[in-house]
């Protein structure tokens, strides 16, 4: 089963060129989808990964991509 990530074009404490690339590290499977996730409120204070069903949250880009790593199927 695919993994399914999506992270938000409008976050302001992640790249998007640098998690696209680090994401597809991961989970090279992956597709990411990049796109709104109307989850305003963390998104402007963290940097947030949707991964298979769950939100998870860093204060940085780095962060949120090592605790994203466990939920990768």
């Amino acid at each position: 089963m695919a993994n399914d990530i999506r992270i938000c074009d409008k976050c302001r404490h992640m790249k998007m060129r640098t998690s696209l690339s680090k994401l597809e590290q991961i989970a090279p499977d992956a597709e990411v989808k990049v796109g709104c996730k109307s989850y305003c409120g963390p998104c402007s204070r963290f940097a947030f990964i949707y991964i298979n069903g769950r939100y998870v949250t860093g204060v940085t880009e780095d962060e949120v991509i090592e605790k994203a790593r466990k939920f990768v199927k």
